[in-house]
């Protein structure tokens, strides 16, 4: 069950909610928010730092990923009205990357969580563009000893 009352497309708000900033922000909508689930959304720009001949990079990809597990650790402490904590991907596994988008390109990331033991989370995160999967990975992330 989605818990967002409505989509959260506040750029601003959004940078709250991460550990990253400008430039560095490859997320910019939060579209779907529950216990163990999380959908984001990129439109890419030719100002993305990760943004090669006009395509969005594989690291680009994998760091949307990450960020939009952050995206979800954020929200959550938001909602319990503490900061967004920091946190680092642990591991990467099964990463595989399809296609890479053009700039003007929308991207939503589904992040499903597998577990969240003592500050590490596992989840299956995939990468949809035009309606077809383009990326897809098991990552681990760790928050920051200070957080955890």
């Amino acid at each position: 069950m989605n818990l967002l009352e409505e989509e959260i497309t506040d750029y601003g708000f959004l940078l709250n909610l991460l550990p990253h900033n400008k430039p560095f922000v490859m997320v910019d909508a939060l579209r779907f928010f529950s216990e163990k689930k999380i959908v984001s959304s990129l439109t890419i720009t030719s100002e993305n730092i990760l943004v090669k001949n006009n395509r969005f990079s594989a690291p680009g990809l994998i760091e949307n990923m990450a960020q939009t597990i952050a995206l979800h650790t954020g929200y959550d402490y938001y909602l319990k009205q503490k900061p967004a904590p920091t946190g680092y991907i642990g591991a990467i596994k099964k990463a595989e990357i399809f296609e890479l988008p053009q700039i003007d390109k929308e991207l939503t990331t589904t992040v499903e969580i597998l577990h969240d033991i003592m500050g590490v989370t596992l989840v299956q995160a995939k990468v949809e563009c035009d309606g077809k999967i383009i990326a897809q990975s098991e990552m681990k992330t760790a928050l920051a000893p200070e957080n955890a």
